[in-house]
């Protein structure tokens, strides 16, 4: 049977939320503990804003600094707060960050059995663009899809595989494999959006492409892609939310085309606070907006957080507009 395929829309890429130290939470290794009540909780308050679904222990999720127990533990908890909060069969994708073939297959069945729809999976980059083939690329998937339980998307971050790309025609093999469903582009080539969202020898009902930045909504979803897995929604949700629903009925002209226009530009805008402060800007921003989470350093090498007055610096740059349109949208439910 056929794996079944991501929907169209807003995926958000959660950040992982840590205890902070007391006594009563001892750290495990001088680490700190992972936060399963907030993530949850954060996870609730996403999909009452509309989002389409979830990206567990991706990039942004620090999967590369959790335990084994530790991923199964956070799918499995938020998955079952969600049930509980009237959330059943919620989207969840949860993110596989390591090369080796028989560990992504291990990581996959881990997600699997933990309540995770779908694995995104980093292209393989240790060995950078110079060693690493298009054809190795299409073999490596190869395997991993098909000793996988759930469906796998194409994660392709060159900032984080030593600049590997995968080419446009690439995704035609990719796509053609059975429990390939779609990709993930964490990259600012349009082009290479657009391209596959449109290539005729890819059926598109059966793997999506999504871009990781909000920042190119408009343009590639006007033009065939199923949506973005951003960062700045974990956030500012419902801007994002909007954005999407207005661009995906394809309708340019008049009122409609103005709020496009103006939703994208202060989406764009937002943006750039991610662009400049990272992981540390998205995990202040989410405590500062919703209240969730802490201020506490995180684990190594991903220590501090943003400097005294920064926040207040970035959001008087890039959020002051954004959080106004959330706001109205937010009191029109």
């Amino acid at each position: 049977m056929p794996p079944p395929i991501p929907p169209k829309g807003v995926f958000v890429p959660s950040p992982t939320f840590f205890l902070p130290p007391s006594s009563a939470n001892p750290t495990t290794h001088n680490q700190l503990q992972v936060d399963i009540a907030t993530q949850t909780a954060h996870s609730i308050f996403l999909a009452r804003s509309g989002i389409t679904g979830l990206v567990l222990l991706g990039s942004t999720g620090e999967a590369i600094h959790l335990s084994r127990s530790e991923r199964i533990a956070l799918v499995s908890g938020v998955r079952k707060g969600l049930d509980e909060a009237g959330f059943p069969n919620y989207p969840i994708m949860a993110g596989v960050l390591t090369n080796g073939i028989h560990d992504t297959l291990d990581w996959l069945d881990d997600y699997a059995s933990a309540g995770a729809d779908w694995g995104l999976v980093l292209a393989p980059g240790y060995f950078g663009a110079g060693g690493t083939t298009q054809e190795g690329i299409v073999e490596y998937f190869n395997q991993v899809e098909k000793g996988s339980r759930i469906g796998v998307l194409v994660y392709n971050y060159p900032g984080v595989t030593n600049g590997v790309v995968v080419q446009p025609e690439t995704y035609r093999q990719l796509a053609a494999l059975e429990n390939v469903v779609g990709v993930k582009m964490s990259h600012g080539n349009v082009s290479h959006h657009v391209q596959v969202s449109l290539d005729p020898g890819i059926d598109h009902e059966k793997f999506r492409v999504y871009s990781g930045f909000g920042q190119q909504l408009g343009p590639i979803v006007l033009f065939g892609a199923a949506g973005v897995i951003d960062g700045m929604a974990a956030f500012y949700p419902r801007t994002v939310v909007r954005l999407m629903e207005l661009v995906g009925r394809g309708e340019l002209s008049g009122e409609t085309r103005g709020e496009i226009q103006r939703l994208q530009y202060v989406v764009s805008k937002a943006e750039e606070f991610v662009v400049r402060y990272g992981i540390f800007g998205i995990k202040e921003a989410v405590f500062r907006v919703t209240g969730l989470g802490t201020l506490e350093r995180g684990r190594p090498p991903l220590l501090g957080g943003l400097p005294e007055g920064e926040w207040e610096k970035g959001r008087r740059l890039f959020l002051e507009d954004i959080e106004e349109v959330e706001r109205g949208l937010r009191e029109r439910g």
